[in-house]
């Protein structure tokens, strides 16, 4: 096969042999979880409804509502999460469903599992349990634990200061691509808004089908925008998610810009499978992000902004 052929030159290319040569390596700046009673940045994901608005003050502090490459930010990884962390009522919310069942919306935020699974999020409203391409198991080449009809909420950081449009541009952990060309001396001379405008993160809700009328080949590249997908985008700052934060525990990356497409789609599972074979052909290692990774359970309104951006102006402070 001749992808296979592909990942067999890799192995003997001077281009990633010397581990040196990946400039980005270890870049991450580290902070630590902390109590979210103990810090006052906005977190995700939030509920991204058209109306929505959050109830922690941002002050001047805005969203990023440019396209990301207009502010010379690049994608720096690509990787997604079993359900959706976000919530967009009506597209994928406690309504939806998928092979193994939907999460109910939280008493306040409460998706408690067993210690050994994975947390997940949201299902979309597409799955039909009668229908093959939801049903049909599709034979994964590069994916791992991936699974046919499921939803999964695809994340594409990026950064101003990621080694773009160079081969180390995309890394695992990705904190390594948003702080390749960022010391601590440069970061601590930052404001808030400085951050939330070179850096990023596009997010994006699949379901996964077996029809290759579905079939997109690029989705490494970033969100996919086309007819109505990538239109409908919801902007505010937040932070960065997974299930090492909670409502309780929260992150101090923050405040970054997200932009999160409000519908969900149907998506081949050919189309991911390309992606992870995109990322394994990637100079940095980044098979810790071929598989979803866990959910963080919904944010808190006191722990969500209410600097979200309405070209109309009109905010409803609409709940979950």
């Amino acid at each position: 096969v001749e992808e296979f052929s592909f990942l067999s030159l890799k192995s003997s290319s001077s281009f990633y042999d010397v581990l040196d040569d990946n400039v980005c390596a270890g870049a991450k700046l580290s902070f630590d979880n902390a109590p979210c009673v103990d810090i006052t940045v906005p977190q995700a994901g939030a509920n991204v409804t058209k109306g929505y608005v959050g109830n922690m003050d941002m002050g001047d502090v805005k969203p990023n509502t440019n396209a990301y490459l207009a502010s010379k930010m690049c994608p720096v990884n690509v990787h997604w999460h079993l359900g959706s962390e976000h919530y967009s009522a009506g597209e994928f919310d406690e309504k939806g469903d998928g092979p193994h069942g939907n999460q109910p919306l939280p008493d306040w935020a409460n998706r408690d599992l067993a210690t050994d699974a994975v947390r997940d999020g949201f299902r979309c409203n597409h799955y039909d349990a009668d229908d093959d391409k939801f049903t049909t198991p599709y034979e994964w080449k590069y994916c791992e634990g991936m699974e046919v009809g499921e939803t999964y909420e695809v994340h594409w950081p990026h950064s101003a200061a990621g080694a773009c449009g160079t081969v180390n541009q995309y890394q695992t952990p990705f904190y390594d691509g948003v702080f390749c060309n960022l010391p601590m001396e440069s970061f601590v001379t930052l404001g808030a808004q400085d951050i939330a405008s070179a850096v990023g993160v596009h997010g994006q809700v699949f379901t996964i089908v077996n029809d290759e009328s579905f079939y997109y080949g690029d989705m490494i590249r970033g969100m996919v925008v086309d007819k109505e997908m990538g239109k409908d985008i919801h902007y505010y700052t937040g932070s960065t998610t997974g299930t090492s934060r909670d409502n309780e525990v929260c992150s101090q990356y923050a405040p970054i810009t997200w932009q999160v497409d409000r519908k969900c789609h149907m998506i081949s599972a050919s189309s991911f499978d390309k992606m992870c074979f995109d990322m394994k052909m990637q100079r940095d290692d980044m098979s810790g992000d071929l598989h979803a990774h866990g959910s963080r359970e919904l944010v808190n309104h006191d722990l969500s902004a209410n600097n979200q951006h309405y070209g109309d102006r009109k905010k409803k402070f609409l709940r979950a």
